[in-house]
């Protein structure tokens, strides 16, 4: 399987981890982004809609997942994202790293995900449960982190 991919099935969070894990490695870091029932603003969420330029994005993967190793230093690294329709509680992306040390495979792993989140060709669509939906901009970075 490919380490980095854009698919309309359902994600398995653990075959995505499977891709970094190694011998070498003591640590393993998963990121999976589900889809939440509320949105940011509170109201309720029925679901999500993904679309993405799939070969742009994956290539967007690469070069994320290149940084991240020359910031990093060695890992190993997958990412998958979802297209299309989600219900709440689905798994919507995973990044997964595998690295010598928990550190550096946490690090790793947050940094992927915020710079997916930042630059990577995909498109979301919030669908609430007033029978509305609006586009939606993905955030970078944790509100919550420091």
């Amino acid at each position: 399987m490919n380490r980095f991919y854009v698919d309309s099935a359902p994600i398995d969070p653990a075959s995505v981890e499977a891709l970094v894990r190694a011998s070498a490695y003591g640590a393993v870091a998963t990121f999976s982004g589900i889809v939440r029932e509320r949105a940011d603003d509170g109201r309720p969420v029925t679901g999500l809609s993904y679309e993405a330029h799939a070969d742009m994005a994956t290539a967007e993967f690469e070069r994320i997942a290149t940084e991240a190793i020359e910031r990093f230093g060695d890992c190993e690294i997958a990412i998958a994202h979802r297209i299309g329709e989600l219900r709440v509680g689905e798994t919507a992306v995973v990044v997964a790293v595998g690295a010598v040390h928990r550190s550096r495979a946490l690090d790793a792993c947050r940094y992927a995900i915020d710079q997916l989140k930042a630059r990577a060709p995909i498109w979301k669509r919030e669908a609430y449960a007033d029978g509305t939906s609006e586009w939606r901009e993905n955030c970078a970075h944790d509100e919550a982190a420091p």
